[in-house]
Order: structure tokens, then C-alpha cells, then sequence
């Protein structure tokens, strides 16, 4: 993996099972052991940083002391040639597309010095930075093993401006949580229908973000299923082929198809926990509608009752004379709303049809959850 332009690190957090951790073990330690001979038999007044004369004094005798894949010696050898003249990092090994392949949304495998080894993962998310050297690193850090990766992502997702694991659930519920009453009470005088504005904006952001990432969980569910299905029929056709191959005495084709569905078997297991995520997240983006919905009706009801005191207050002071009443001016106030934030005003038949089925889901909620209370009732 070459170096190219990156300003991020994604990191994967690994979850090794027992043979994994010692095989990620004893590869990091044959690493550092190749580090140690590198510096004891070749490098002083040999070969110095030429990558050209490391590779012929020591290739061989390193894999062959080390047991350590190909493709890492390869790489460790450029490694130390970079490294010359400070001290290498012991606790992390160099890369690339060949020693490590992302197997499934949950699964990747590592290349080690007892062959390629299946690890569990978990995507942590990104940094800010950049990786010396080479694109991607294994990195042993207080115990746990992680793979880091040098990206340039399309859109801005590191620390600075990114909640990693957040969800979108949680997100809505800060929104709402700062959206109280007294926040709004706190301001002084006309600043009250400044504040309630600012809050339908952000509601109305809250609410696109809740309805983005629902569409995003949506598509990643139809992908997942449109695989899945193509996998089970592949299982379905291996299913026959396997009969036939029994029925005409070829147990040696039977035992490569039966090999052939194992394997796709795996790769639906990988699918169906995705799934389980995918529906998860989708629940999480409907709740979180759901409740930012029903904050913005609050704060439009709250903004309502602010325009029409104020609008009194004018009336009675004489300053509105001549001027339209205190409803065209909170119409076209709840207008002006509407072109900001993109909340539709209640005047729409879109609107309307909206706001009807919201509240049906409303009423089926409510009447389900008082017959659930009878029946416990009863």
C-alpha cells in the first residue's frame, strides 16, 4: 500500500479470540525480533539505510528465523531503512492490502506468522493525522489491537466535528433537553421570539438529519437484503448440485460444494448481524423524528403565544394603527418561518395531510397502549 495524500486515520478496534490474540502476539514479537537482528548483523557498516543491500543480507534469514509472511518481512525491511537514526516503534507493524482484507461488515482477517486469522472488529471512527511511512499499521495499545488506516475522507467525520458514537437518538435528546421553557424564558423582552426562531431552526436541522440518516440506514438495509437473498440462493443451487454429486458417487465434488456452502453460510451470518444494526439505527432515526416532530409542534404553539402577546402589546399602546391586525402579521411571521427553517406552514394541503397522519399514529399509539393496559389491568 503506497503512500498517498490522507487526513485522517480510521481506526478499527479488533476482537480477537484466543488463538487470534496469540497468533497477533507472536507476530508482533517476531517483528520486534526482526528489528533486533536487523540492527545487530546488518545494518551497522553493512548496509546502512540501502533497502537494495537489506534485502539481500537479510530476507532470507529472516523469514526463515522469524517465520514472519513474505509480504512483512518486505515491508519490515523498509521499514527499518526509514527508520535509521531513532528509535523504531516496537508496538506496531506496517500493512497493506495483502496482509490484511475486510472479510464482511464484522469480520477482516489478518496475515501472521500461523497464517491468515479471522478477527471480529468494530469501527471506531476517524482522527485527525497522518501515518508515517505506510497507509496502515497494527497497533498493540494497552492490551488491545487495533488496525489504523491513513484516509482522505469526503466529508468532514474526525474528532473536531464528529460524535463517533453518538446516536442519533441521544443527539435529538440534547436538542430537545436545551429547548426548555426556561431557556426560553431567560431571554429579555422582544429576544424571546428570537430565541423560539432560532430553536424552530434547529428543529428543522434536527429533523432533515434525523430523516437523512433514516434514508442512509434504508438503502444499507436494501443492500444487505438484495445479498442476502442472493446468497441463500446460492446455498439452494449447491443444495442440489451436492444431491446429484452424492446420487452419482462423487463425494469428492459433494465435500467441495458442501465446503463451498459453509462458507456462504458464514457470510450470512455476518449479514444478519448487520442487519440487526441497519434495523436498529433505523428505529433509532424514527424515534428521533418522532420526538423532534413533537417538540417543533411545542415551540410553534410557543412561538404563536409570543407573536400574539406582542401583538397586543401594540394594539393597546396605539402603535399598530393603520397596520394589518395581529393575525396577517403572525401569518406571515409563521410564513417567513416556513421559508427558513422548511417546515411547512399549516396552511399547505401538504401540510394538512401531514399533520393528519401524524396525528393518526398519534391515536393508534395511544389506543394500543391503553388496551395493553386493560389487558394487564384485567
Amino acid at each position: 500500500m503506497q503512500n498517498s495524500p490522507q487526513t485522517a486515520i480510521l481506526r478499527y478496534e479488533l476482537a480477537p479470540g484466543q488463538a487470534a490474540r496469540e497468533a497477533l502476539d507472536e507476530t508482533m514479537a517476531a517483528y520486534a525480533a526482526m528489528f533486533s537482528m536487523l540492527t545487530a548483523e546488518t545494518a551497522i557498516g553493512k548496509a546502512g539505510a540501502n533497502l537494495v543491500t537489506l534485502h539481500e543480507l537479510a530476507y532470507e534469514t529472516i523469514r526463515t528465523r522469524t517465520g514472519l509472511p513474505a509480504r512483512m518481512v518486505t515491508l519490515g525491511l523498509r521499514d527499518f531503512a526509514s527508520s535509521l537514526g531513532r528509535k523504531p516503534a516496537i508496538d506496531r507493524l506496517p500493512l497493506d492490502e495483502k496482509l490484511f482484507t475486510i472479510k464482511g461488515p464484522t469480520d477482516l482477517t489478518v496475515a501472521t506468522v500461523r497464517g491468515r486469522v479471522s478477527i471480529p472488529y468494530d469501527v471506531v471512527g476517524y482522527s485527525n493525522g497522518q501515518l508515517e511511512v505506510f497507509n496502515a499499521q497494527l497497533l498493540a495499545e494497552n492490551g488491545r489491537y487495533h488496525i489504523l488506516i491513513g484516509v482522505t475522507p469526503h466529508s468532514h467525520r474526525t474528532e473536531g466535528n464528529m460524535m463517533m458514537n453518538e446516536s442519533i437518538l441521544s443527539r435529538m435528546g440534547r436538542l430537545i433537553a436545551g429547548l426548555a421553557n426556561n431557556a426560553v424564558d431567560k431571554a429579555e423582552g422582544s429576544n424571546k421570539i428570537i430565541v423560539v426562531e432560532q430553536a424552530l431552526r434547529e428543529i428543522a436541522e434536527a429533523a432533515q438529519e434525523a430523516r437523512n440518516d433514516i434514508g442512509k440506514a434504508r438503502a444499507e438495509e436494501f443492500r444487505i437484503l438484495s445479498r442476502h437473498k442472493e446468497i441463500a440462493a446460492d446455498i439452494q443451487r449447491l443444495e442440489e448440485k451436492i444431491t446429484a454429486a452424492v446420487d452419482a458417487g462423487r463425494d469428492d465434488l459433494a465435500k467441495a460444494g458442501v465446503a463451498r456452502q459453509i462458507d456462504l453460510e458464514s457470510q450470512l451470518a455476518a449479514l444478519d448481524k448487520a442487519m440487526a444494526d441497519v434495523e436498529s439505527q433505523i428505529k433509532d432515526g424514527q424515534q428521533a423524528l418522532q420526538a423532534v416532530l413533537a417538540t417543533q409542534r411545542e415551540v410553534e404553539a410557543r412561538l404563536v403565544e409570543l407573536k400574539s402577546s406582542a401583538s397586543r402589546i401594540v394594539d393597546e399602546t396605539g402603535a399598530s394603527q393603520g397596520k394589518p391586525g395581529a393575525l396577517a402579521g403572525a401569518n406571515r411571521a409563521a410564513a417567513a418561518i416556513t421559508r427558513v427553517t422548511g417546515v411547512p406552514g399549516s396552511e399547505t394541503s401538504a401540510s394538512a395531510e401531514l399533520d393528519e397522519l401524524d396525528r393518526l399514529h398519534r391515536e393508534r399509539a395511544i389506543e394500543a397502549r391503553l388496551n395493553a393496559f386493560k389487558a394487564n389491568r384485567n
